[in-house]
């Protein structure tokens, strides 16, 4: 019975996730992301990044953004805290880990050092600019959509208003970096 109803769910979902895959234009190899390659990424859409050796921090639509790096592990984080897991009751994580399957996309929920955060977790070099920029829009609507949608705005599973709205913050975060 379980495996006809997961069945069914992917059947009812393909088709709209067939047309939000088709929706997204494809984009050329660039070369390897790197720190620099990075840090002049989210300069272009922050100018007041700050850029050290193993991270970074911008701000992102009111939201303050952590991208940590580690070259020589080939792995990058967007981190965006979001709250104390202090207060958060079963119903919430119950919550959360729904969203992570179906509406947070790329980034994710996470607790670690007794905080909740969004994070989007990639290899560094296989990075491309519209993957890293997706990401941070991404990691700030699943903060700013906390306690309400929990939505990354990249993708709904279903019909509605939420996905057009929240996909704005990453088209316009697009827009920016389209000069790099």
């Amino acid at each position: 019975m379980l495996r006809i109803l997961v069945l069914v769910l992917i059947c009812a979902a393909a088709p709209d996730m067939l047309s939000a895959q088709t929706a997204e234009a494809p984009q050329a190899l660039s070369p390897p992301m790197n720190v620099d390659r990075l840090g002049a990424i989210l300069t272009a859409i922050d100018p007041a990044t700050v850029v050290e050796a193993r991270g970074m921090t911008l701000t992102v639509a009111a939201v303050p953004v952590t991208v940590v790096v580690d070259p020589n592990a080939n792995r990058m984080r967007i981190l965006v805290p979001i709250a104390s897991v202090e207060g958060l009751g079963e119903a919430e994580l119950l919550r959360l880990m729904q969203a992570n399957f179906d509406s947070a996309l790329d980034a994710r929920y996470a607790i670690a050092n007794e905080l909740l955060w969004a994070a989007y977790i990639h290899p560094l070099s296989p990075l491309q600019k519209d993957q890293l920029i997706s990401g941070i829009g991404q990691v700030v609507n699943l903060a700013q959509s906390f306690g309400t949608l929990y939505s990354s705005g990249g993708l709904l599973y279903g019909g509605g208003d939420s996905g057009a709205l929240q996909r704005a913050l990453i088209d316009e975060l697009l827009k920016k970096g389209k000069e790099i």
